[in-house]
């Protein structure tokens, strides 16, 4: 049976919203997320983001976007990133809010790997059905983002081909880490 694969980040949306992407392109069975209490877009400063509540869908935020700076908001990447999320789902979903049951959970930063971690502790363990969760640290910017979801595709395959993950998912981590030269974070929760 196919893997079910989330992919969570912060309030930012270009590095969970672009793995998403590239998964759906490979055929796999992705859902992404955020963590944050709100969505949270580059401004015309670094102090003055654009903040968003999650009920406010992909497009709202676009025509917010090209109604404020068009210009800027071109210039920067911003609209069409909102353009590529607008055609992947309606809207941003909060992880803590989701009830959906994954096999394996991808993280791009080590502080929403333990946002998840600790969510996991919050819950009631209901079913002992066993959870994979994987960071990859990817930089918060265009070009990372596009580079830490092949990354992330590349490692969801190998997951995806692994005949027995339970016994297989550490060797299958390991080698992925020397192939990449990176690190990765591995946890095993449960639902």
């Amino acid at each position: 049976m196919p893997l079910k694969f989330a992919v969570v980040c912060s309030s930012n949306q270009n590095r969970s919203m672009e793995a998403h992407a590239i998964l759906g392109k490979k055929g796999l069975n992705v859902k992404s997320f955020g963590t944050g209490a709100t969505v949270k877009l580059p401004g015309p400063a670094p102090d003055k983001p654009n903040i968003y509540d999650f009920k406010t869908t992909y497009e709202d935020m676009y025509q917010d976007l090209k109604r404020k700076d068009r210009d800027l908001y071109t210039q920067n990447g911003i609209l069409h990133m909102l353009d590529r999320n607008r055609r992947l789902k309606p809207k941003p979903e909060r992880f803590q809010s989701s009830k959906e049951k994954f096999d394996i959970i991808l993280t791009a930063e080590e502080r929403v790997y333990d946002q998840v971690l600790e969510d996991f502790d919050t819950r009631e363990e209901e079913t002992q059905v066993p959870v994979h969760i994987i960071n990859i640290d990817i930089q918060d910017n265009h070009e990372e983002a596009t580079i830490g979801a092949f990354r992330f595709s590349s490692l969801a395959m190998k997951l995806e081909s692994a005949e027995d993950l339970e016994n297989d998912i550490d060797e299958l981590i390991q080698s992925f880490e020397h192939e990449m030269n990176i690190t990765v974070l591995h946890t095993v929760c449960f639902y």
